[in-house]
């Protein structure tokens, strides 16, 4: 297989994992506090080509080679973590982050990590007079002590701006906890999982990927607003008009590997 074949081949399946990308962020446009993610590529297996000794004349200005490489690699995901649009919806179990802070849940035996705030109240089949308050999918959402957040049933939630809930059930108002909000400081160390999550990357510790919003300067906490969604950070037509590009070098490196292909053809056919 000549360089040409193997450089095609390579960068086709490095634009197909671009591809794949894109195709996440257009599926999830509408999916509330998803974050849009994007690609880093490289060169692999760049080489220099030295040219024969009887190109190097005096006064020649060119470089004495050419430069070689092998397609490209996808080397990294990232994620931008930009603040979505806000939607009002008046359900008082939706909340919507204002800054950098992620809600903490309990996810399948481990904690993890959400900016998807359409929560529910969900019953506690062991006791019917008590509920807790779970993500969509139903993840618990955790407090400042790690706990999940239960909530009398029936009762009215009301949830202030730096999350503390309170609950009114008849004439009693009762204070039930506060939301646990933690701002990620090393963004590269969370992995994104199924149900729009976030853990931990395997060797990471949590004290040093996030931190707790009341340990930074009041100028950066992030604050919660009940009644209102944060959407998708998406931008439709942007992803639309990178996907066309994408798919445009696609068609190129597979129109080279064809053409490199076919001349292999013809050079295998030749007759002396």
């Amino acid at each position: 297989m000549n360089n040409s074949m193997i450089t095609a081949a390579v960068s086709m399946g490095s634009i197909q994992q671009r591809l794949d990308i894109i195709s996440d962020n257009i599926a999830n446009v509408n999916t509330a506090g998803y974050k849009s993610k994007g690609a880093t590529f490289e060169d692999t297996l760049t080489e220099v080509v030295k040219q024969q000794k009887g190109m190097s004349l005096t006064g020649r200005g060119t470089p004495l080679g050419t430069q070689a490489a092998y397609g490209t690699k996808m080397t990294g995901v990232n994620r931008n973590f930009a603040q979505g649009p806000i939607q009002v919806t008046d359900n008082p179990t939706d909340l919507a982050i204002e800054g950098n802070a992620l809600f903490a849940v309990q996810a399948n035996g481990q904690k993890a990590w959400t900016r998807e705030g359409d929560f529910q109240i969900h019953p506690d089949p062991s006791n019917e007079k008590l509920a807790y308050l779970t993500t969509a999918q139903g993840y618990y959402v955790l407090d400042t002590n790690g706990a999940p957040i239960s909530i009398p049933k029936g009762a009215k939630l009301s949830i202030d701006s730096a999350g503390t809930v309170k609950a009114q059930l008849g004439s009693t108002s009762a204070t039930l906890g506060r939301i646990q909000l933690a701002a990620p400081i090393k963004t590269d160390a969370l992995e994104q999982r199924a149900d729009n999550l976030y853990v931990l990357a395997p060797g990471a510790t949590e004290k040093d990927v996030l931190t707790a919003v009341d340990a930074l300067p009041a100028s950066e906490r992030a604050s919660l607003r009940q009644g209102a969604l944060e959407q998708s950070n998406v931008d439709l037509t942007t992803e639309m008009s990178t996907m066309l590009q994408v798919q445009r070098a696609y068609q190129l490196s597979a129109k080279a590997l064809t053409s490199s292909d076919t001349m292999s053809s013809l050079v295998n056919n030749l007759r002396g």
